[in-house]
């Protein structure tokens, strides 16, 4: 299957955009943050929660940082509206951070503000390895204000990973980090490429995080890690309010519903807006085994 996802992600510029469109929908909430909060809506009839993402990283001028902090003011309000439990995921590269790191804190204070404001949360992306200590520490900032807003991002297969918490445990009040594997093709003597060794030590952060008092965010598609993380849970005796899974919007439903019938809390990643073509191709350029997902998608239609 490694062979036709590369091919997939290759072949797909090649794709007419209407046709990418279709098959992206699955993944991709729509355009508009009225789309946004449909899914949402829906993910809540079907026991989940969530949080949204406006597409359209990596920016090149601060003029659309600051379109980019209009919307997510406007998604906060409306979800604010909406009643719905919901929150937002920013990445930092939308806000100026290869451009002006301290004009992005500037940007990503007034959505934390706002975030404070409306009692709810934030959670900070993390991006490519060149991002990942300029994102931790403007995260560390915000979060020694707003423990109880602001969220980070850790990902298993970079090797600094369980230095990086150590740190973050002893110096940030209620810690809440989100653990995923990572999916940008990293050099090796920053990253394990080993799956096994990557699972591990995911395995391995989660319990240090649980240990130390963090909330945490699981997200995996991986049912292997799903059913570890359930059998630490259990064997450690974590509470349900101290950790959600997660998951991305229209991979492994089935998966899906399985965590949410035991009982668990899911919170689903919906993403939107007027980048969705240009996201779909990093996305699978960035790590083709994406492509698996959408061929699957594409024979369950």
């Amino acid at each position: 299957m490694n062979w036709m996802n590369r091919f997939i992600a290759t072949t797909l510029p090649a794709v007419p955009k209407p046709i990418v469109r279709f098959f992206s929908k699955r993944y991709i909430a729509g355009n508009t943050v009225s789309d946004a909060v449909r899914v949402v809506q829906d993910l809540a009839g079907q026991g989940c929660i969530a949080t949204v993402d406006v597409l359209g990283e990596f920016i090149k001028n601060l003029k659309e940082a600051d379109r980019t902090v209009n919307e997510y003011l406007k998604i906060l309000q409306r979800l604010e509206q909406e009643k719905l439990e919901c929150n937002i995921s920013i990445k930092l590269t939308q806000f100026g951070l290869l451009i002006d790191q301290e004009k992005c804190y500037e940007n990503v204070r007034k959505i934390v503000e706002s975030v404070h404001e409306k009692n709810n949360f934030v959670r900070i992306d993390m991006e490519d390895s060149a991002c990942t200590s300029d994102t931790i520490a403007l995260f560390s900032r915000f979060a020694q204000e707003y423990p109880e807003n602001v969220g980070i991002v850790i990902q298993s297969y970079l090797r600094r990973s369980m230095n990086d918490i150590t740190t973050m445990l002893e110096e940030i009040k209620n810690l809440n980090v989100r653990i995923c594997k990572g999916i940008y093709i990293e050099p090796r003597e920053i990253a394990y490429k080993d799956p096994a060794i990557i699972n591990y030590n995911y395995m391995a952060l989660l319990e240090k995080l649980f240990s130390g008092g963090a909330y945490v965010g699981i997200a995996t598609h991986d049912e292997k890690l799903v059913f570890h993380a359930q059998e630490l849970i259990r064997k450690m005796n974590i509470p349900r309010n101290r950790y959600e899974f997660q998951m991305l919007l229209g991979v492994d439903q089935e998966l899906r519903r399985s965590i949410v019938a035991n009982g668990h809390r899911l919170r689903v990643y919906v993403p939107f807006g007027q980048k969705w073509y240009a996201y779909s191709l990093r996305r699978l350029k960035e790590n083709p085994q994406i492509a698996g997902y959408v061929l699957r998608g594409i024979l369950q239609q």
